[in-house]
């Protein structure tokens, strides 16, 4: 587990460097997204994921990694408009927006140690293909959430779907590094 710990943090500084720099370019710009807005751009990338994986053809050069990053950036935006609310204007800094991104990748990231010390790293024999399944099913579960108004009966809430959904993406990065390498 100490390996996949480091190479968890490999792929979330990547993710966090682009975060920053868009951060740097565009300030929070995102804050003004409704929860459903971030489900549906984590949706056109997971499905474009698996449009990659499907399709023979390929008519915009970037592939699934940045695809996977995507989506692991929408979901701590939308994890942070879950604790924060939409607003109307940007309204934080730099400073702040990364404090609430290594908060809720530190908690994302304890979920899996503690998920991974369970269920012995079973992704690992996973393939990237069924990691992205997952990350649709867990996107589709979020969609009849917020149809829902937030309400379930027995399920897990909205934010440990984008928790797992993160957690998906990140095992997808580090197949694929493994794979290049």
């Amino acid at each position: 587990m100490a390996e996949t710990s480091e190479q968890y943090n490999d792929v979330i500084e990547t993710c966090r460097a682009l975060f920053i720099n868009k951060m740097k370019d565009y300030g929070s710009a995102w804050r003004i997204l409704r929860l459903p807005s971030l489900t549906d751009q984590i949706f056109i990338k997971a499905q474009r994921i698996r449009g990659l994986q499907q399709n023979k053809e390929q008519r915009v050069d970037e592939g699934q990694e940045s695809e996977f990053i995507g989506i692991i950036n929408y979901c701590i935006m939308a994890l942070i408009q879950l604790e924060k609310g939409v607003v109307e204007q940007p309204d934080v800094s730099l400073e702040e927006a990364t404090q609430l991104y290594d908060e809720k990748i530190a908690d994302t990231k304890q979920l899996m140690l503690d998920k991974n010390h369970d269920y012995g790293e079973a992704w690992r024999d996973m393939r990237v293909s069924s990691l992205t399944d997952l990350i649709l099913q867990k996107l589709l579960r979020v969609k009849q959430i917020e149809d829902n108004k937030g309400k379930t009966l027995v399920s897990e809430g909205i934010d440990a779907n984008y928790q797992d959904m993160i957690n998906y993406a990140v095992f997808a990065m580090i197949h694929l590094g493994e794979i290049n390498n």
